[in-house]
């Protein structure tokens, strides 16, 4: 994945996101995922709460993802963003999370993502346009 572009966020596991043999539990993952895409949202002049209230539900359609090595108790960790255009109604977003020290990669993730009006129809509205990187 490349750097250009490319959103990044500085986190640390929590003691109470470890399993029993000490390791990050898988679905602990998803949770630093979403919490890249929020604050890359906020970061875009954007937030859920507005986006529902003008109409605008954006849903996870499907993730895919590669675990590499796991993270442990009190690694600290960086989370990156990278968005693309899946399809016509598709919002996609690329993911790493890498070792801050060491910069090895510990998950790759791919995220799909539509939008859906209020009557449940899926939609590309022109404020999601504005998060894609311009040819």
């Amino acid at each position: 994945m490349t750097d250009i572009g490319t959103f990044k966020i500085d986190l640390a596991v929590r003691d109470y996101e470890c399993d029993m043999q000490g390791i990050v539990n898988n679905a602990n993952y998803q949770h630093y995922l979403e919490h890249a895409r929020h604050e890359y949202l906020k970061e875009k002049g954007l937030d859920f709460a507005t986006l529902t209230q003008d109409g605008i539900i954006v849903v996870v359609v499907r993730i895919e993802l590669d675990f590499c090595k796991p993270l442990r108790s009190g690694d600290r960790f960086t989370v990156s963003v990278v968005p693309f255009r899946q399809s016509r109604l598709r919002l996609g977003f690329h993911q790493e999370i890498r070792h801050v020290e060491t910069e090895e990669t510990h998950l790759r993730g791919r995220v799909l993502t539509t939008a859906v009006n209020e009557n449940g129809r899926p939609w590309f509205p022109e404020v999601l346009k504005g998060l894609l990187p311009s040819d």
